[in-house]
């Protein structure tokens, strides 16, 4: 079993002292729209990832986190180590992976995606063989969700992890997945549009696996185009037309699980 530098802790005063206590700072995560503070911490020889909460919003973000961890896991999902609370919030440490996000949007800056040398534009100008590779991965983990019952929220490319060396993608930051189904009982989800389906804007709504399903067709549309207007589609036309079906505005045409959108997808290619 691994150890880490964490183990035993169950609480700290003061969620600001974490990153000394613990080791030592290489990088630090303090502008995300998501209200939290992240760091990248060394400690006991090996490299963590340490987030950090203290607004109300986000500590509810970071325990629906905890609990899709404990019931989800699979290779290309960055694993939750160890969660502990302070007093002014809550703190999570996840396995430090190599890699760039695909979108990272922060309080005073977003957009780039379709920038020369942004790490979107750097992914879509690969090979076919390694986007589709990458987006095997995407598929193959929400298999993992939709088996242990939960549903995607707040599912973007910020939540894409890269690495350009490996070739291989991860998932990270899948904080707001939730147990579903479930009815919404705000006015909107957490979310990137680009992304979200119709239903996620609607109180009242219900939000099921075939919300999964609209989402991972928009990560398929997006990643299989070489810009970001859409208008460059790199995937054969049955692999588009597989999308279309995934993002039908009415949930009922839509695939009725992933396992179906993924097996129509090998189908297809």
């Amino acid at each position: 079993m691994t150890t880490h530098p964490f183990e035993g802790v169950t609480h700290v005063p003061e969620l600001g002292a974490v990153p000394d206590q613990f080791g030592t700072v290489f990088r630090r995560f303090d502008d995300q729209d998501s209200g939290c503070v992240s760091y990248g911490l060394t400690a006991s020889g090996q490299r963590w990832f340490v987030k950090t909460a203290s607004t109300p919003e986000a500590i509810s973000s970071l325990r629906r986190a905890v609990s899709f961890h404990q019931h989800v896991s699979h290779s290309a999902i960055v694993p939750l180590v160890h969660s502990f609370t302070a007093d002014d919030g809550l703190v999570l440490v996840h396995s430090w992976m190599s890699g760039e996000v695909l979108y990272h949007p922060t309080r005073t800056h977003r957009g780039g995606r379709a920038s020369a040398g942004s790490p979107m534009a750097r992914f879509r100008a690969q090979p076919l063989a390694r986007i589709h590779s990458a987006l095997e991965s995407v598929l193959a983990a929400h298999l993992a969700v939709e088996e242990a019952g939960f549903v995607a929220v707040d599912f973007y490319d910020g939540c894409m992890l890269y690495d350009f060396d490996g070739h291989r993608m991860m998932l990270c930051d899948l904080d707001e997945y939730r147990a579903g189904p479930f009815v919404l009982e705000a006015d909107r989800l957490p979310g990137s549009t680009r992304y979200m389906a119709p239903e996620e804007f609607v109180r009242g709504a219900v939000i099921d696996v075939r919300t999964t399903v609209f989402s991972l067709g928009r990560a398929l549309r997006l990643l299989l185009d070489a810009g970001d207007e859409e208008r460059q589609w790199r995937g054969t036309p049955e692999q588009l037309e597989i999308v279309r079906t995934a993002t039908a505005v009415a949930p009922k045409h839509r695939f009725p699980s992933v396992l179906s959108l993924v097996n129509a997808w090998h189908a297809a290619a």
